[in-house]
Formats: structure tokens, C-alpha cells, sequence
């Protein structure tokens, strides 16, 4: 995303690079400043310095940048804009806004913004289905995943490694709380099931334990090193940031030196299945290694099919975790509401495990994850769009180099479009009392996926994870507070996407 929408600024820039900061953009505003012939109109915004613009107001707030934006809803409404520095934000948070810029001007707004150095190199200058800008390549690449690798007959033949990573992740929840009075760690436990399944899905190779966690931490240290920093708002800066950009080059040297091996190992199995008789008979890697991009002769190269494969693992993983952590919580704290999906979990499948062809044939559970997402998306804000040419939304201009940031809780959260919208309750889905479609088709009310022509490919994939991962924990745990007479904080923060501010730890009781 090429936004702070996924990290708040760091405090220890305020104090040097605020006096810097005030010399500089003092000096480059004189030698620079020129008359345009027509002045844009804007959508209005908290007045700013010059050059650097609102960006020393967030960084020297002490807030998270989605506080930042929610206090200023009040003033400045729906639409408002945000000058951070050489970056022109324009945040957009009503559904009447995202409806007429994703589905009524789909294509206009359907671009990315300009990447940031860092991202430059990690994204091998915008090779990925999320930060391509629209045309040939994000075509070629989106079709590639969405048809070769997400589409409803290759996520039926995975299975077997669903089944495989329920099991483990049942085995491990009741191991750890046989060794710790039965308290357990949700997240963390949530997020290293669906890993296994997508790293599984991506490469095709067994892999021990010890190398999943190996590749787990590289792509965690691969998010951290992409968090924003301020030089990408005032490239002026980035002398002071040569640490952290040596840093950013190491890590994607270790990033594709660890998976290039993987992806050879493939490729030598392709040549022979018989040799690896553990080994996927299909996988994504598989579709990458001929791909035909629209415009290039070349097929990929091995930096770029490790930025697809991490693009794949990376967006699959923390998004289904974290949404399981809410998802026990909320069931948690609505014990009625976790006795009802078990009785249906009960009903439909008896005594054997839940399996993914039982999915469809549970409303109740279709219900919860429908509401889960509604009261918690994934992020706060959606991907970043940008205009593929001058254009108007809600009457103001948005020029071609600015982001389209779209904060997303008031948009699930609206009393004019949602009864009681700061209750949970699924049964709002329950029976057509309302109703909201998550893929924005038949409009805009709820967009955890994003929206339009730029909506997450994963989405199938990623219902199927949270359904399945949900049911098979209610169905084999009664959950519970811990400690017993504590209360869960429903306050959210940003680390990749939005988890927990303190991490849910659970008691768990086997049902059999």
C-alpha cells in the first residue's frame, strides 16, 4: 500500500527533522514556488506548511494515522485532503464516494500511485498484482492468479492441505493449553495455520517446522522494512535514512536468496513428480515460471517471481489471522452466539471433522464471518488507488499524482445504512433483515475486500480460510475469558493490518 494507512510515523523524527525540516521547506518554497495557470479545487484539508504540508502535524501528533484521519471527519467530512510533503492525500470515507469513484468511474480510479524507492526494488518497479498500474501487466498478472491459481476447481484441489494445517493447528491449540492451564495464544497461533496453507499453495515442496517459522520471520522482517518512513513523504531527507535503505537491501537479498533455492527445487520436481512423491501436483509457483506478461518477451525473473510468490503469501496470511483473533473474541463475548454456531456446526456434520464442501451448507456460520468483516475489516484503509487522468470526485478535482485513500470503518459503521452498527450481531444476515454484498456489485456498504476492478483476487480463498479455521475451533473448543474476570479490549492497532492492541489469550475447554 503507498500510504501511511498501515503504519502510524515513528516518533523520533519530531524534534531534528522538524528544525530541519522548517529551513529546508522554507528555502526549496522561495526557489521553487510558481504561478499555475489554473489552480485545482481541491477537497478541503487542515491548512499546512509549505513543502512539507501536513506531514510534521501527524507525525508530531503521537497518533496512529487512522486517529489522525477519524478526528478530522467531523470538520471536514466524507472527502478532505492531506499534503504530506511531495505526496498529495486525498481520504474518501462514505460509501456514496467509493461507489462513484471505483464502480461508476471504476476505470478512471482504478491506477496506483507512484511507488516509494523502497517498494521500488521490493515490488521490482511495480511487478505485482496489487501495486501494477493498470494495463497490460496488472491484466496479465491478475489473470494469472485469479484463473491459474484462485478459481473455484484450484482451491478445491488444496484439500488435502487445508485439512492437513486444521489438524495441526486443533493439535497445537490443545497442546499448548494442556502445558499452560488452558490459556492460549489466538494470533499467533491463527496466523501460522493459514501460512502453512499458502506457503504450501505457492511453492509445492514439503517443508519442515524449522523452515516454515525460517520463512515466516524473513517475511516478517520483509512487512517491517516496508513500513513508511518520513523521506518517502520529503525525499530531502533521505541522506539522514541510509541506514535504514542499507538495511532494506539486505533484507531483499536474503528475501531472494532464501526462495530462490524453493523455487528451483520446483522447477527441477516439475521435470520429474515422481522424485518428490510428497511433493504438490500443483502450485502457484507452477504458473509463474512460463508466464506470458502482455508487452514482454521475457518470462520473469527470479527477483520478480519471488516478489509474486511473497505478494501471495504475504497477503493471505495476516488478514485471515487477524480475523480470526477478532472472531474469537466477538464469540467470546457473546457466548449465545458461539453456542448457536456449534449447535450448526453439529447438525450439519455430527461427529466428524468439518471439511470444506460443509461450508456452503452453514448460513450461520456464512453469517458471523459476514458480520466479522463488517465490524472489522482487515485494514482501516483499502489499497491505495490513483487516477489514470485528471478527474472529479464529489465535485473536487483529483489530479493524477495524488492517493485515493479509503478509510473504511465509517463506511461498515454508518447508522444511516446499518441498524445498531456498533452491535454484533450476524443475525442482521440472517433472513434477508439486511444485507450487504462484500464484493460491492450490488453496492457499497461494507468493502473488507476492496471494490471494482482492484478488488482483492483472494477474496474466495480467504472466506473459505476464515470459515473453515472458525468452525473447526468452535467445533473442537468452548472458549472463554481469560483471565475470568477480566473484559477483552476491542481497541485495534496497525501492524499490517489491524490486530488486537492487546492480544487476545483465550481459555479453551475440548467439547469431546
Amino acid at each position: 500500500m503507498d500510504s501511511i494507512a498501515s503504519s502510524s510515523l515513528s516518533s523520533c523524527y519530531h524534534i531534528i527533522f522538524t528544525s530541519l525540516a522548517f529551513i529546508l521547506s522554507g528555502l526549496i518554497f522561495l526557489l521553487t514556488r510558481k504561478t499555475k495557470s489554473k489552480a485545482l479545487r481541491l477537497p478541503p484539508g487542515p491548512p499546512g506548511w509549505p513543502v512539507v504540508g501536513n506531514l510534521f502535524q501527524v507525525a508530531r501528533s503521537g497518533k496512529p494515522f487512522f486517529e489522525y484521519v477519524a478526528e478530522l471527519l467531523p470538520k471536514y467530512g466524507p472527502i478532505f485532503t492531506l499534503r504530506m510533503g511531495t505526496r498529495t492525500l486525498i481520504i474518501i470515507s462514505n460509501a456514496e464516494l467509493v461507489h462513484e469513484a471505483l464502480v461508476v468511474k471504476g476505470q478512471v480510479f482504478a491506477s496506483r500511485p507512484r511507488e516509494n524507492p523502497t517498494r521500488a526494488v521490493y515490488s521490482c518497479d511495480k511487478f505485482t498484482v496489487n501495486s501494477a498500474v493498470y494495463g497490460p501487466v496488472w491484466r496479465s498478472l491478475r489473470r494469472n492468479m485469479v484463473q491459474g491459481m484462485l478459481s473455484s476447481a484450484r482451491l478445491r484441489e488444496f484439500h488435502n492441505v487445508r485439512s492437513m494445517a486444521m489438524d495441526k493447528l486443533i493439535d497445537k491449540l490443545r497442546a499448548e493449553a494442556q502445558s499452560n492451564n488452558g490459556v492460549v495464544r489466538v494470533l499467533k497461533n491463527a496466523r501460522f495455520a493459514v501460512f502453512c496453507i499458502l506457503l504450501s499453495m505457492c511453492f509445492g515442496v514439503e517443508m519442515d517446522e524449522k523452515t516454515v517459522e525460517m520463512i515466516d520471520q524473513l517475511m516478517k522482517k520483509v512487512l517491517t522494512v516496508l513500513d513508511p518512513r518520513i523521506d518517502d513523504y520529503l525525499p530531502i531527507l533521505s541522506p539522514f535514512f541510509s541506514k535504514q535503505r542499507k538495511i532494506a537491501r539486505e533484507v531483499r537479498k536474503e528475501q531472494i536468496e532464501t526462495l530462490v533455492p524453493f523455487i528451483e527445487k520446483r522447477r527441477s520436481i516439475l521435470k520429474n513428480l515422481e522424485s518428490e512423491p510428497n511433493a504438490a501436483t500443483f502450485s502457484y509457483l507452477d504458473t509463474l515460471f512460463d508466464l506470458k506478461v502482455e508487452g514482454r518477451k521475457t518470462t520473469p525473473t527470479h527477483p520478480e517471481i519471488v516478489t509474486l510468490c511473497s505478494e501471495f503469501i504475504n497477503g493471505g496470511t495476516d488478514t485471515t489471522g487477524t480475523a480470526i483473533e477478532w472472531a474469537i473474541a466477538r464469540l467470546i463475548e457473546n457466548p449465545e452466539i458461539q453456542q448457536r454456531l456449534f449447535e450448526e456446526i453439529k447438525n450439519t456434520v455430527g461427529e466428524r471433522k468439518v471439511d470444506d464442501k460443509d461450508l456452503d451448507k452453514m448460513p450461520y456460520l456464512n453469517a458471523v464471518t459476514k458480520e466479522l468483516l463488517r465490524k472489522h475489516p482487515p485494514t482501516y484503509f483499502s489499497l491505495t488507488h490513483a487516477v489514470m487522468e485528471p478527474a472529479k470526485l464529489g465535485g473536487y478535482d483529483i489530479p493524477t499524482d495524488a492517493n485515493l485513500d479509503i478509510y473504511l470503518p465509517p463506511i461498515s459503521e454508518d447508522p444511516k445504512v446499518w441498524s445498531q452498527p456498533e452491535k454484533f450481531d450476524p443475525d442482521r444476515f440472517m433472513s434477508g433483515r439486511e444485507d450487504a454484498d462484500i464484493t460491492g456489485v450490488s453496492g457499497v456498504k461494507m468493502i473488507p475486500f476492496g471494490v471494482g476492478r482492484r478488488i482483492c483476487p483472494g477474496l474466495s480463498m480467504a472466506t473459505i480460510h476464515v470459515n473453515l479455521m472458525l468452525a473447526r475451533m468452535v467445533q473442537e473448543f468452548e472458549w472463554s475469558w481469560y483471565p475470568a474476570d477480566g473484559k477483552i479490549d476491542f481497541s485495534g492497532k496497525t501492524e499490517f493490518t489491524v490486530v488486537m492492541k492487546n492480544p487476545l489469550r483465550a481459555m479453551i475447554k475440548p467439547r469431546v
